[in-house]
């Protein structure tokens, strides 16, 4: 530091036009701390001697010196530089959402004497929060949220002379909140969420914040009924009490809130029957008292609401009628109540008075007819009614409700013919009339849908033919017409439908050809047209469709061959059955695996059992068996001769490898039972359990009869693409040794050493007896994976990501996290692998290339390439939602979505049990339930509402709490760092 004063003076001597203010060279001294790769300070420097130019840098008009600094998101890392604390007249600082590490020291604080606005939210800051921040005397705004700060709140935060707004959003803060905040009688905002504080009640004298206008307290651990002193709040416009464990009523005084914006109270455990009077608050726009057990009616005046824009009291145990709503005032336009135990009808009046745009009153025992006057005011978009007991028709006025976009009303005791219009709706892109007991046709006017993608109408009594006009949707995707009494031939017109991904006709009556001409159907993933009375041949065609994989035409009247071309599709479900073919099977299709997919069809005369009706000749299977001796012993010659020729290559190659064994290099990490010369006996094809983008892995039995994996990275041989990969491959060398070399933890893989010789690079690891999570969870093997084994899986995993993230100095991010990376021991316990492109957070750079696999990808990874533990949260998200769904991470079945938004599409439209993994035993529904919340808040969208993997890791444990099957579990503390061996080497740094 007094090197770089002494070369900045010699350089203003040097040249007197120069002429750096003492704040520039305070400057100068802060940007010794920081690492810059992006080079965003590059402009600090002394050939411009006015610091007010520099970046993120204000000056005040009057004396020049610098008042304000904001470095936010520059991808800056290292530890807060104290001297930025000695710019006297310095008033705003702001650093975040960079990679601002180590601890914030109290002492480097003190001097920011003028300081009004501190931002170091978004860094890697760790340690306790600074006792000395509560002394700085003009201090209005601070916001640490989005670090790793933990213990408790210091006794001094509640002596802030004049804080307005404060946030520790996200950190790992512990011990009950403390009612001390009360007594800082200025603040505006104090924001305390996702931390996981000591299970506590809300402090009642939190009632006293006279001034406060936000309170955030959500996943807090609270428990304990709400104090009904926060009514006397009349300046809160923001309160948000969700994700915790509150009990008790809704305390009737929250309708003395009265600059009441938004109420959240979802997800707790709220009992009792929602107070009457929120009428009252005239501000009031957002309601969200979902996933409670909330019991009574509702208030007839929550309908008097004026311009309440979003009402949310789904996932509840509400009983009662909903009551009229007699006012013309009310402007509600949001109106969600499924999950709940709703009785009784709807309101006949509902909507007239209402400029309703959202109803979803689903997964009630609501009662009687739909109301006419529920879209009166034109401007309705989603009605979803399903799971009730509605009966009656569909009423004509909705058909004049232009503005739907979905509709769903499966699942009730709907009858009557659907009105003409209805089907004809411009914007709906989802109809769902399945389950009731509809009748009539499908009327042409549907012609009319143009954004229609799904037409889901299952389960009813429609009857006729489907109408040609159907072949003008051309944005449908689905459309399931099952079990009706359709009838007449596939329209032709069907066949330009080049969207269409699955179709489901069975069980109806339709008659006529399967169409021809079906080439467009390129995203057809599902074709069923079981049980009805088709007739001709099955069109080839169908082969040529690249991602079907479910096809059944069983139970028609169906003739001809089965063609050769169908054996080109990758099917899970294959069903011909019950038809008419005849003629010989396609040659992949004689295997006993298909034998149930041909049944019931007398014409196939194969070496299948129980399809042939006729006996061949004595004569004739004497002749065969000739024909196959002989073939069996030509075949038998040839490959001893291969053989003999592969045995002398092999021994010509290790006689080649002996000669150059000398010019090997080993490097041990562990005390080893072995030699380099082993390993490389072992390298040969017959070998070779593994191949992937880095290189081949071998599996390597050892004189000692221990085996250990080999993985040999590809070499610069490769002439065509050597000058590519080479340093390419290096690097990934260097970075798996880097990491693995030093690493100890029982769910990390171990690397027992390297070898490299030339071009030649060899890593030797603990074998892994059971492979990957992915090749096992993907594969035909996929049931030896129960629930149990799968939840241990999850909780290894997390723990390896969690002792990388947060005990490793400096952090690690993975960057590849994915189950494909996660080996299985014989005891299928789970340990992370595979470091070649893992990357130290402490010297955080934005990448050049992507590293990672699709489907695992966060989102903001792929377009700003930065590199933080949250891209790793995010695709450890990913691998939950593998182990409690059995899907893929990206899949033809998705269309364009990814696995996790194929798991939120799922879950809002069919519920959660339809995404679980039907090999799994229901038994463990909640427990499986509870682990599919934390994927998916793993795998949030935006990187902020992600847990870090501590936290993560506390969820999963919770998530059981019988210590069989957390045996790491002690004392509520995470797990010691231990191998099977039983050496320790708990908080292990890199």
């Amino acid at each position: 530091m007094l090197l770089l004063i002494i070369t900045i003076i010699f350089n203003l001597s040097l040249n007197p036009a120069l002429s750096l203010n003492s704040d520039g060279i305070i400057l100068l001294q802060s940007k010794q701390f920081l690492d810059d790769p992006n080079h965003s300070l590059s402009n600090w420097n002394p050939s411009d001697p006015d610091p007010c130019n520099w970046t993120g840098i204000t000056c005040s008009s009057s004396s020049s010196s610098v008042t304000s600094i904001d470095l936010s998101d520059l991808y800056l890392s290292g530890p807060f530089p104290p001297p930025l604390c000695r710019l006297p007249s310095l008033t705003s600082l702001s650093l975040s959402t960079n990679f601002i590490n180590s601890s914030l020291s109290s002492s480097s604080l003190l001097p920011c004497s003028s300081l009004t606005h501190l931002d170091l939210s978004q860094n890697l800051l760790v340690g306790s929060l600074p006792s000395s921040l509560s002394s700085l005397p003009l201090l209005t705004y601070l916001d640490l949220s989005g670090n790793n700060f933990s213990g408790p709140i210091p006794p001094s935060f509640a002596h802030f002379p004049c804080l307005q707004s404060l946030s520790l959003v996200a950190n790992l803060l512990t011990s009950p909140i403390p009612e001390f905040f009360s007594n800082i009688s200025t603040l505006k905002q104090l924001n305390l969420s996702y931390n996981p504080f000591t299970p506590g009640p809300i402090p009642a004298s939190f009632g006293n914040l006279s001034s406060l206008e936000v309170l955030w307290l959500s996943g807090c651990n609270l428990i304990g009924p709400i104090p009904s002193s926060l009514g006397k709040l009349s300046k809160l416009t923001d309160l948000d009490l969700s994700t915790n464990a509150l009990t008790g009523p809704i305390p009737s005084s929250f309708v003395g809130l009265s600059s009441a914006v938004q109420i959240e109270l979802y997800e707790n455990s709220l009992s009792g029957s929602i107070p009457p009077g929120f009428s009252n608050i005239s501000s009031l726009r957002s309601i969200d008292f979902s996933m409670n057990n909330l019991s009574g009616s509702i208030p007839d005046d929550i309908f008097l609401l004026p311009l309440l824009d979003s009402l949310h009291l789904y996932q509840n145990n509400l009983s009662g009628s909903i009551p009229v709503t007699t006012s013309s005032s009310s402007k509600l336009t949001d109106l969600r109540l499924f999950s709940n135990k709703l009785c009784g009808s709807i309101p006949a009046d509902f909507g007239s008075k209402s400029p309703l745009s959202f109803v979803d009153l689903s997964d009630n025992l609501l009662s009687g007819e739909i109301p006419s006057s529920i879209c009166n005011n034109g401007v309705l978009e989603e009605l979803l009614l399903l799971d009730n007991e509605l009966s009656g028709g569909i009423p004509e006025s909705l058909s004049k409700c232009k503005s739907l976009t979905r509709v769903r009303l499966l699942n009730n005791k709907l009858s009557g013919s659907v009105p003409t219009g209805f089907w004809g709706l411009p914007h709906v892109s989802l109809l769902e009339l399945a389950g009731n007991s509809l009748s009539g046709s499908i009327s042409p006017s549907i012609s009319g849908a143009a954004n229609l993608s799904k037409l889901l109408i299952s389960n009813n009594q429609f009857r006729g033919q489907i109408p040609k006009e159907i072949g003008e949707l051309a944005n449908l995707y689905e459309i399931s017409v099952a079990n009706n009494r359709l009838t007449g031939p596939l329209p032709l017109e069907m066949a330009k439908l080049a969207e269409l991904g699955r179709i489901d006709f069975h069980n109806n009556s339709i008659s006529g050809e399967i169409p021809t001409g079906i080439e467009s159907w390129k995203k057809l993933s599902q074709l069923n047209l079981a049980d009805n009375e088709l007739t001709g041949e099955i069109p080839s065609e169908l082969g040529d469709l690249p991602v079907l994989n479910y096809l059944d035409l069983s139970g028609n009247l169906l003739t001809g061959e089965v063609p050769l071309k169908l054996q080109d599709l990758k099917l899970n479900q294959f069903n011909v059955s019950n038809n008419q073919l005849s003629g010989p099977l396609p040659p992949m299709f004689k295997t006993l695996v298909y034998r149930e997919s041909f049944l019931g069809n007398p014409g196939l005369c194969q070496d299948l059992p129980d399809l042939c009706t006729q006996q061949r000749s004595t004569s004739r299977h004497s002749q065969i068996w000739l024909i196959k001796s002989m073939f069996i012993l030509s075949v038998l010659i040839l490959f001893t001769g291969v053989f003999w020729f592969y045995w002398r290559y092999r021994s010509f190659t290790k006689a080649k490898q002996r000669m150059d064994r000398s010019k090997w290099t080993l490097t041990s990490f562990h005390k080893l039972g072995f030699s380099e010369y082993e390993i490389l006996d072992c390298l040969d094809e017959d070998n070779v359990i593994g191949s992937g983008a880095s290189g081949k892995v071998y599996k390597a039995v050892l004189s000692n009869g221990e085996a250990v994996a080999v993985k040999k990275l590809w070499g610069s041989a490769k002439k065509d693409v050597e000058n590519l990969n080479h340093n390419q491959d290096d690097d990934g060398f260097e970075a798996e040794v880097e990491t693995l070399g030093k690493i100890r933890h029982k769910n990390i893989v171990k690397l027992w050493c390297s070898c490299s010789h030339k071009d030649c690079k060899l890593l030797v690891y603990e074998y892994m007896p059971n492979g990957s999570l992915g090749d096992l969870l993907h594969s035909n093997k996929s049931g030896i994976l129960d629930w149990p084994m799968r939840y241990r899986i999850a909780l290894d995993a997390a723990e390896g990501l969690c002792y990388l993230h947060h005990d490793c100095v400096p952090p690690i991010v993975h960057r590849d996290v994915k189950s494909n990376n996660i080996l299985l021991d014989g005891d299928f316990r789970a340990k992370v692998a595979d470091f070649g492109v893992a990357k130290v957070i402490g010297g955080a750079k934005s990448m050049s290339v992507i590293a990672g696999s699709c489907g695992y990808f966060a989102p903001e990874y792929a377009y700003t390439l930065r590199v933080n533990e949250k891209s790793d949260i995010y695709s450890f998200g990913v691998v939950i939602l593998e182990l409690v769904t059995g899907k893929l991470p990206v899949d033809p079945e998705f269309g364009e979505k990814d696995l996790v938004k194929w798991v939120c599409t799922i879950i809002e439209q069919k519920g959660m049990e339809h995404v679980f993994d039907p090999k799994l035993d229901i038994c463990f529904r909640d427990e499986m339930s509870k682990l599919l919340d934390i994927g998916l808040l793993c795998a949030s969208a935006l990187p902020i509402n992600r847990p870090s993997m501590r936290r993560a890791v506390k969820m999963i444990q919770d998530v059981r709490s019988d210590d069989k099957f957390n045996p790491e579990k002690k004392s509520g503390k995470l797990s010691p760092y231990y191998y099977e061996d039983g050496s320790s080497d708990q908080g292990s740094v890199v």
